[in-house]
């Protein structure tokens, strides 16, 4: 039986039908390759929201700082300002009631001061919740911010008359006391080194690190708060400081602190005027001699700690003597280290010592304690 159909036209059909694929696999592959696909949804133009708002307060303001984004939800970049409504809730959800409204361009390092209003800066201590919103132009956003809490509520007072002095062991602060019905707080200082720092080309390899230009010092709530000893400070320098009281509450868990105004700077230089500490531990020890020397008495005591100790000087009396008076019998420069050798002593005699420390200024402490011993007899 013969097939039916001419098998020329089947292999015709079979080429022409493997062409058609060929032609549509090659214009699938244009597709892919910049050719125009699927219409894409328009943009809605979302920013994205702020994700590191941080707020502070101060006495009846608070600091707002975030930083703007650049592109939208759609990943499309930003252009022109945006509109940013600044709110604030004393619960942790929307809404929450519109404190300014700005204009800021995408990726800027964005800052917002508000001044509370009379109610939210009186009464008891409580949660307030900050937001920040961006709209489009249509005012549609994609949602609030994260929240930053401070405290509402009636701040603690502002610290009156602070004064600063010197003291040997550093700057002594004093301010007036809160009133007696007043609820304890801390307070904080707030330091500024004013001394400009040294070039890196004069320090020497042995130099001292460079201090920070701010530092703060908390000062707990005691049965009296209304002084400190600032004894991180280093001779030579001027400093700037600055006080307020806070109070601190814990909300949901965390502690939040409501700070007073600041007080107004108050400059100090810290010149060392004082005389090093008198030195401790001296003992007296007499021996009969040997060995062809002589007798003797030596010292010993325990080495100042002052960083700028030069040395120290060696006073000695007979305490057989009525009339003996005080006489330095060590050298015109100052002994450097806390021992001395005092060969020039007579048998059977009592002998009293005292030693004083000596700064590079020339500052020279008050005598120690005195010790004594007795020298053998031959």
């Amino acid at each position: 039986m013969q097939p039916v159909g001419n098998p020329r036209a089947h292999r015709r059909r079979a080429s022409l039908f493997g062409e058609l694929i060929a032609l549509l696999v090659a214009a699938s592959a244009l597709a892919g390759c910049g050719m125009p696909g699927a219409p894409l949804p328009p943009s809605l133009n979302l920013p994205i929201p702020v994700n590191d708002l941080s707020a502070v307060r101060t006495g009846s303001q608070v600091a707002l700082s975030w930083t703007m984004p650049t592109k939208t939800t759609d990943k499309v970049l930003l252009k022109g300002n945006i509109t940013v409504r600044v709110c604030r809730n004393e619960t942790s959800v929307a809404p929450c009631s519109v404190a300014a409204a700005l204009q800021l361009a995408p990726g800027a390092d964005a800052t917002f001061t508000d001044t509370l209003p009379a109610p939210l800066a009186s009464s008891q201590p409580r949660a307030l919740t900050y937001f920040v919103e961006l709209v489009n132009r249509k005012s549609r956003s994609a949602g609030l911010s994260n929240g930053a809490v401070v405290l509402a509520g009636e701040a603690p007072l502002a610290i009156e008359s602070l004064t600063a002095e010197m003291s040997k062991e550093g700057v002594l602060l004093r301010w007036a006391p809160a009133p007696a019905e007043s609820s304890p707080v801390a307070v904080r200082l707030v330091r500024r080194l004013l001394t400009a720092p040294a070039k890196k080309s004069d320090q020497s390899p042995l130099a001292q690190p460079a201090e920070p230009l701010v530092q703060t010092l908390l000062v707990e709530p005691s049965a009296r708060s209304d002084r400190t000893l600032d004894t991180n400070i280093r001779f030579g320098e001027t400093y700037e400081y600055r006080a307020q009281r806070v109070a601190r509450v814990t909300v949901g868990g965390s502690t939040l602190e409501l700070a007073g105004p600041l007080s107004l700077p108050l400059r100090i230089d810290a010149v060392n005027v004082f005389p090093p500490s008198a030195p401790k531990g001296l003992a007296a020890v007499a021996t009969a001699g040997e060995n062809g020397s002589g007798p003797a008495i030596d010292l010993s005591w325990l080495p100042g700690a002052e960083p700028n100790l030069s040395g120290y000087n060696v006073y000695r009396r007979d305490s057989a003597a009525t009339d003996s008076n005080w006489q330095r019998i060590s050298p015109a420069q100052p002994v450097v280290g806390p021992g001395y050798h005092d060969p020039n002593v007579q048998p059977g005699h009592t002998y009293a010592y005292s030693v004083t420390a000596i700064d590079q200024d020339g500052r020279e402490s008050a005598r120690s304690v005195e010790a004594s011993d007795t020298v053998p007899g031959p």
